[in-house]
């Protein structure tokens, strides 16, 4: 079950969404291209990845801002990015350019902090965007509670897609990371359960002083925590291609 569009047209194109999707790419493409050997690739994330560990012996500082930019996997990043251009378009134009990438990198590092201070002592590198738009769910939770995500529904043959309010949708994947987190071995690999809890959490603080200016609690009921302008409607429409039926 993952979203794949929201009901909340941006009015203004998202240049910074736009910079990250081609920058993150563009670090994949690179390690597709130049890490060619798993000492090369060891080597890059030793210096790029955030790494607990290192943090504890007094390096590897870089790594808090730069981990961001990896991912371990062509899914990873798709997954990722899908999620970012899902949620980022609405939280930059509310908070502007230059505001919203201060948000992203601040989530971001929120999410490095909070798997660090999970895992203080892991030297296992942690890569990935994940922690950063977390951040950007938990504002968009905030300011948007009640638009209209379209979620798709894939259980073995079958599969469906589902109009579902953003509130259930993004507080169910924070209780699946709260869940998930307290139950994960935390001195191996895998996701970066505390991270994703850390981004959201930092980016949901974050976003509510601009909540606040926007009024509140009465912006709520003024918008019914909707987004304040018409949704975009998706309709589907009946194929132009003609139908060939089979001879018999």
């Amino acid at each position: 079950m993952f979203p794949i569009r929201d009901h909340n047209p941006s009015r203004k194109a998202p240049y910074v969404v736009f910079a990250l999707i081609a920058l993150n790419v563009a670090v994949y493409l690179y390690g597709l291209a130049a890490l060619q050997s798993p000492f090369a690739l060891s080597l890059f994330y030793e210096r790029y990845a955030m790494i607990p560990a290192y943090l504890n012996q007094g390096g590897g500082y870089t790594g808090l801002v730069t981990h961001m930019f990896l991912h371990g996997g062509f899914m990873h990043l798709a997954g990722n990015m899908l999620f970012l251009w899902i949620f980022g378009d609405n939280m930059e134009e509310e908070m502007g350019h230059l505001g919203f990438l201060a948000f992203y990198l601040a989530s971001g590092l929120g999410a490095a902090l909070g798997q660090y201070f999970a895992a203080p002592f892991s030297p296992v590198p942690m890569v990935g965007a994940s922690g950063a738009i977390a951040g950007v769910m938990g504002g968009y939770l905030l300011l948007f509670p009640r638009a209209r995500v379209d979620v798709f529904i894939f259980f073995i043959v079958f599969f469906r897609i589902l109009v579902i309010p953003a509130w259930i949708i993004l507080g169910l994947w924070f209780g699946l990371q709260l869940v998930y987190g307290v139950g994960s071995d935390l001195s191996g690999g895998g996701v970066a359960y505390w991270a994703h809890i850390g981004g959201f959490v930092i980016g949901l603080v974050l976003t509510i002083p601009l909540w606040l200016v926007r009024g509140g609690p009465a912006y709520w009921s003024r918008v019914d925590g909707h987004p304040p302008h018409p949704k975009t409607q998706y309709t589907l429409r009946q194929s132009s291609v003609p139908t060939v039926r089979r001879r018999r």
